[in-house]
């Protein structure tokens, strides 16, 4: 979804429970023969409904999209605010999210393509670099916290959704070259696991003059079942590792039903853009090589569009057969695993807390449950809002609260001190104190930029010792009044007016002549790093 009115359809009766507010019994699942904490090892299959690691072990992505690459902006929003993008990131890993999908058009692909609406004070090192450069480094950073991403060709260019996977001015051919190209971009990068293909196919034209995305009814030209299989296998020829996430339609006609000829009989089950994979088990998506596919619906709230459920006497009773319906038999019969590709409300209506509670209640708890990504962290999201705020740096605790206890924090990165949801700095203590430096050190700062109450700052430790210092551990100390907003690059905490940037778990070692650069921004007037120390010793 971006900023776009969903089309409900004629929902047709279904079971339903009675009435009053109901929190979805939760999918059952069989225990995994391994549960695995984060997002696991290696690239990733599928087996079953479970998404699995290199080992077998059960993995659940549970992420948040960051859009704006598909915009006309060519590369993530939110750049332009006064948190540094490491930052941002940050946050996301802090909060349990341990996967991005990064929405893009065929537009920032291009050669020359430009990215726009950078704050270059904030985010010097994204200055001059190309939409794709921007990408590999919110990749390589994301995959250093233990994340995964999800690459999601969102729109064939900047100016709109379109119901097919190409349009007029974007052929098929350009859909998949530029596939392939990405599936060798990042070939061997195990943090990027997979292509959602194409955003919310959907119907255009009224029936029979259909002439959007159908499921199954074997139009080369609107069939999304067969284009699906063109594209996935087509990429899985460069990249047989990636995971191939294929969204619904939907109506699986392809159309819109007549709602004023008065014959209900004619009108069509529709669901949400992208959201209905009811014809997925008739005719399912068919790659070449084996234990790839993921289901990926879209599933919103009233905010989006109130369809008729959402006035049903019996809701919410009503909404765990309607998921069943569209795409959560996938998921309950063990065809396919589902990741909910997009889900998002502004909670503005009671019903949309309903809503999300028994949504989340339904996809499961716990490594077993099935995955998603929820839309979005941005918060000039026009339909949802974020769950950042508007200042791109605090949360919107009513929404996280929501979601927490689905959420599966990533392992394996360096969880990076982001600020708290109020704003207030982190004060959490010093890690114990690592083993002391075998010779000395050097400490050079660099301040970066400066504003009315605060500062961003850069300070580069250099082991000059003759042994690895590991787990490596520097520490500073600012002034009274001069408070951490936010680090990145280490562990950075801040206890009284001491700082200390511990060694992440990817990069614990610093070794002879190595030297680290701890990124940070603060609350205060500008003030350089004091007193500052390796493992203790002086620099």
């Amino acid at each position: 979804m971006h900023r776009r009115t969903a089309l409900g359809g004629v929902l047709t009766a279904l079971a339903t429970a009675a009435a009053g507010v109901l929190v979805a019994a939760a999918v059952s699942t069989a225990p995994a023969a391994a549960a695995a904490g984060g997002t696991g090892t290696g690239y990733l299959h599928t087996s079953g409904n479970k998404i699995v690691d290199s080992t077998g072990a059960t993995v659940r992505l549970t992420g948040i999209n960051w859009f704006g690459m598909e915009t006309d902006n060519k590369t993530f929003h939110g750049l332009w605010s006064s948190n540094p993008w490491r930052s941002q990131l940050d946050t996301m890993a802090r909060l349990g999210y341990n996967t991005l999908r990064i929405p893009y058009s065929n537009d920032a692909l291009k050669a020359g393509a430009t990215a726009t609406g950078i704050n270059d004070f904030v985010n010097p090192d994204l200055i001059g670099l190309s939409p794709l450069q921007i990408l590999d480094k919110v990749i390589d950073y994301a995959g250093s916290k233990g994340m995964r991403v999800i690459l999601d060709r969102h729109r064939p260019t900047s100016a709109g959704q379109s119901p097919l996977w190409y349009t007029s001015t974007v052929s098929e051919a350009t859909w998949i070259n530029d596939w392939k190209m990405l599936a060798q971009r990042y070939a061997g990068n195990t943090t990027v696991i997979g292509a959602d293909l194409h955003n919310e196919p959907h119907a255009e034209g009224t029936n029979p003059a259909a002439t959007g995305a159908c499921w199954g009814c074997g139009d080369t030209a609107r069939d999304w079942r067969l284009a699906a299989e063109r594209a996935g296998n087509a990429i899985l020829g460069v990249q047989p590792n990636w995971l191939i996430f294929v969204e619904g339609v939907s109506c699986p006609s392809g159309g819109l039903s007549n709602v004023w000829d008065n014959d209900p009989s004619n009108d069509e089950d529709c669901g949400w853009w992208g959201g209905n994979l009811s014809k997925a088990g008739q005719f399912p998506v068919r790659l070449n090589v084996a234990n790839r596919l993921v289901y990926s619906p879209h599933e919103y709230a009233t905010s989006v569009y109130r369809q008729a459920w959402f006035d049903d006497p019996s809701y919410p009773a009503n909404m765990p057969a309607i998921w069943d319906k569209y795409w959560g038999y996938l998921y309950k019969q063990n065809i396919a695993p589902i990741m909910m590709g997009e889900f998002g409300t502004t909670l503005q209506d009671p019903k949309d807390k309903i809503w999300l509670q028994n949504l989340m209640a339904y996809t499961g708890t716990g490594v077993n449950g099935m995955s998603f990504t929820y839309w979005s962290w941005n918060p000039n999201s026009g339909d949802t809002g974020g769950i950042a705020n508007d200042d791109w740096t605090t949360i919107n605790q009513p929404k996280q609260d929501i979601l927490t206890p689905y959420l599966i924090p990533p392992t394996g990165g360096g969880g990076t001190t982001s600020p708290s949801p109020t704003g207030t700095p982190n004060t959490s203590p010093a890690p114990t104190t690592p083993p002391p430096v075998t010779g000395g050190c050097t400490a050079t700062y660099k301040q970066v930029n400066s504003w009315s109450g605060g500062f961003q700052g850069e300070l580069t430790v250099k082991n000059t010792g003759t042994a690895a210092v590991n787990p490596w551990s520097a520490t500073w100390t600012w002034p009274s009044g001069v408070t951490l907003a936010s680090g990145w690059n280490a562990t950075v905490t801040q206890s009284g007016t001491t700082v200390t940037a511990a060694a992440p778990g990817w990069a614990s070692s610093l070794a002879p002549g190595a030297s680290v650069t701890v990124g940070f921004t603060a609350n205060g007037t500008a003030a350089n790093p004091g007193s500052v120390k390796l493992n203790g010793t002086a620099c």
